[in-house]
């Protein structure tokens, strides 16, 4: 998963994030680090980055 590139790309903090996604922070956090969660969280996540799920979740070498 791309989040925290795609997040730092974006110029956003992991609280701005939080506002935007109404994801919790630990959740973010814990995205960032392991790579993995539910699909749920991933499209809304998706949704407040502006990006596509596939560019999300799919790394650039895929």
């Amino acid at each position: 998963m791309r989040l925290k590139e795609i997040r730092t790309q974006k110029g956003l903090s992991v609280p701005q994030l939080v506002e935007l996604s109404g994801i919790p922070r630990r959740t973010i956090q814990d995205l960032e680090s392991r790579g993995d969660g539910r699909v749920s969280t991933a499209i809304k996540l998706a949704d407040a980055l502006g990006v596509t799920l596939d560019e999300l979740c799919r790394d650039e070498q895929t």
